[in-house]
């Protein structure tokens, strides 16, 4: 079986492996980037990020076509949902993106190879073998090995996926029709996400979950915040909640669990979305055989520059340490390529902003009040509400807050925290003064445009000095 020789081959094409494959060929590396789905973009572009945002805004839309334009003067008659044509928006956008991938990967002479692909090594020579649908084979060498397969959702002990009654994310975006009462496992962003859409579209939503709180990894102030206003909109939460099983009786599903005390309860619905987090995708990638380390929760273990136990190959992504983003897997893809290349690769870790896209928005980026507590870290904090913002009045948004926190000692930036409207926008702001090591005072002089939200994001900076214009 003959060879195809390249500088590098990327193996998967979700953000992390795209944006690296387009790194490298820019970079002037011969580059191939190997996908097993007949699309590009991963999990992100086909069944996470921009399907699931598509639905939110159309869902959206509705909504508010509802019940918010009354306020605006703006009487609506004969408001009614097509899923089919909404559904159908979403696949034209995804199809669309998908395309752009592979249109990228043309414009930079990138050879896009469809099949599963396995590493293969010796310790010195790499090859990937690629394995497509017919079963036929062909052999890519390459001096560096890129690791970017991401991650699927994580099954639950008693919960049978079966793609109808029983559903993960992936089966949530392409319901047939609009539940009467989905019972929703796990109160994570993929979980109030999806049954956000489902909520606005007229389904009963019922929340199970574990913990004691809603977001784990969110500030717990803003994560309080965001119950509050999911309960207002009508989701029912049910915490600390351990689910047993779920059981499927024609278009009925009954889901069992258990509450603190080890009190048994059950709640019916018709589909049951489990959504209780994701796990790192190797299945059939070869790593042991290699001799590719994993560590104790199935990620591939990676230095500093993401290089595997193996040298010449390297991961990045949701296969590696770190939280589960898009924008994540992107930047080091970005600095894989630029290492490889010779150069030096950088991601700063304490500068990845997350995003809920719930209605209102949850963002975060930097550490928590919970972590700079249990760190010891002394810390200032600053807190701006929306309520005071004109342009958030002008919108009818007045439901939000920005929290900023700020060492207490050299005042540098440590955590913004947002729940409002577009807070995954403002965000950004934030993300950029913690890359560049600024301080409060800093976002603080900055000046902001009028009338803009952006104007919390400065007033809480304000007030970490206690000096917020508007805050009474």
């Amino acid at each position: 079986m003959s060879e195809q020789r390249y500088d590098v081959v990327v193996i998967g094409s979700g953000p992390g492996g795209y944006v690296c494959a387009i790194r490298c060929a820019q970079l002037g590396l011969r580059t191939a980037c190997v996908e097993r789905y007949p699309t590009r973009g991963g999990t992100c572009l086909n069944v996470g990020c921009i399907p699931s945002k598509a639905l939110l805004e159309s869902s959206e839309r509705y909504h508010e076509a509802l019940h918010g334009l009354a306020a605006h003067g703006i009487t609506a008659t004969g408001v009614s949902v097509d899923l089919a044509a909404m559904m159908q928006r979403k696949d034209e956008i995804v199809g669309q993106l998908t395309g752009g991938v592979e249109g990228l990967f043309k414009a930079n002479g990138i050879a896009s190879i469809t099949g599963r692909g396995r590493l293969v090594t010796d310790g010195t020579a790499h090859q990937v073998v690629v394995t497509a649908e017919d079963g036929s084979e062909q052999v890519l060498a390459a001096d560096a090995i890129v690791l970017a397969t991401g991650s699927k959702p994580t099954a639950l002990p008693g919960v049978a996926f079966d793609g109808d009654r029983v559903v993960d994310s992936t089966g949530a975006l392409s319901l047939p029709e609009v539940p009467e009462h989905l019972v929703l496992i796990g109160a994570g962003v993929i979980g109030l996400e999806l049954g956000s859409v489902w909520l606005r579209l007229g389904a009963r939503v019922t929340v199970l979950e574990y913990l004691d709180r809603i977001l784990p990894g969110v500030d717990g102030e803003i994560a309080k915040q965001a119950q509050r206003l999911l309960k207002k909109q009508g989701m029912s939460f049910v915490l600390g909640a351990r689910v047993r099983g779920a059981e499927v009786d024609g278009e009925r599903v009954t889901v069992s669990w258990t509450d603190a005390r080890g009190e048994a309860h059950e709640v019916v619905g018709d589909r049951v979305l489990c959504a209780v987090g994701r796990r790192p995708f190797t299945a059939g990638l070869g790593c042991e055989e290699a001799g590719v380390a994993l560590d104790e929760r199935g990620r591939v273990v990676v230095d500093e520059a993401f290089q595997t136990s193996v040298p010449g190959v390297f991961a990045i992504g949701d296969v590696i340490r770190g939280p589960m983003l898009a924008h994540k897997a992107e930047d080091e893809g970005i600095a894989v390529a630029e290492i490889l290349a010779g150069g030096h690769g950088h991601v700063g870790y304490d500068a990845i902003p997350s995003i809920v896209y719930t209605h209102p928005e949850v963002a975060g980026v930097g550490r928590t009040e919970e972590e700079l507590t249990a760190a010891g870290v002394p810390y200032n904090r600053g807190r701006f509400r929306y309520a005071a913002n004109g342009r958030a009045l002008a919108l009818g948004e007045r439901e939000g807050l920005v929290k900023i926190l700020a060492h207490a000692e050299t005042d540098r930036l440590l955590g913004c925290h947002i729940i409002g409207a577009r807070a995954g926008d403002l965000i950004a702001e934030a993300a950029v003064a913690i890359e560049l090591g600024a301080s409060a005072e800093d976002l603080a002089r900055a000046c902001h445009a009028h009338p803009t939200l952006a104007e919390v994001v400065r007033e809480a900076a304000l007030d970490v000095d206690h000096r917020a214009i508007h805050k009474a």
